[in-house]
């Protein structure tokens, strides 16, 4: 990667997830244009030198994963994703991506298709693993930040479904579970530490957090 700014290939996918996230606002922030998550997963990955594969993949995890969610296929996704950024970027962003039904066919709830994820991290490789704890380390960062500057905490936690402390537990199990599947990046003393803010935030306050429509 270059020390002036991002590649050519980073820039492209810059570019292709500001054009799929372009309607998309952040949920219960309809200020907030949602491409600022992309961005912002580029510049923690490549903060922790990470290599332009995983930056690209960071930057499409969550086209790939709106694509997953819409029913689109892997082959469907090989040839939208896998021919412009390659083989690498798009098994790296199927291993954690967001499914409809498990092995067996069987349609999975929300909550449940994000615990697959959680589970899935054993046999996610370095590259995913290092996309996931990226992306809680940005949703975390960014909670912990509304809720320091605001007068209304509650208003922030609706952002979530669930009561706050669900919400935190949810991070806490997703930071546990890389720990526990070996992944031990520089990036995880960072979100060890935005996780136990949260907690001790969450701590604080009491009773269930307003819930927003998904």
């Amino acid at each position: 990667m270059s020390v002036t700014g991002y590649s050519d290939r980073i820039n492209h996918a810059l570019a292709y997830a500001a054009k799929h996230h372009a309607q998309q606002v952040w949920k219960g922030n309809s200020r907030v244009p949602y491409f600022t998550y992309p961005a912002n997963l580029a510049v923690i990955l490549t903060r922790y030198g990470q290599d332009d594969d995983t930056v690209i993949a960071g930057v499409l995890h969550e086209v790939v994963s709106d694509c997953m969610r819409a029913g689109q296929t892997r082959e469907m996704l090989e040839e939208r994703v896998g021919t412009k950024f390659g083989p690498a970027v798009l098994d790296a962003l199927l291993a954690i991506a967001e499914r409809k039904a498990d092995d067996d066919g069987i349609e999975l709830s929300i909550e449940e298709r994000k615990s697959d994820v959680v589970d899935r991290l054993a046999a996610a490789g370095e590259r995913a693993r290092w996309i996931v704890a990226a992306s809680l380390l940005h949703t975390g960062g960014s909670l912990l930040a509304d809720l320091r500057r605001t007068a209304y905490p509650e208003t922030v936690w609706g952002r979530f479904s669930g009561e706050r402390e669900d919400v935190v537990a949810s991070f806490r199990r997703t930071v546990s579970r890389l720990g526990e599947v070996g992944f031990h990046a520089p990036i995880m003393a960072e979100l060890t530490t935005v996780v136990e803010s949260l907690e001790r935030l969450a701590a604080e306050s009491s009773g269930p957090a307003p819930r927003l429509a998904r």
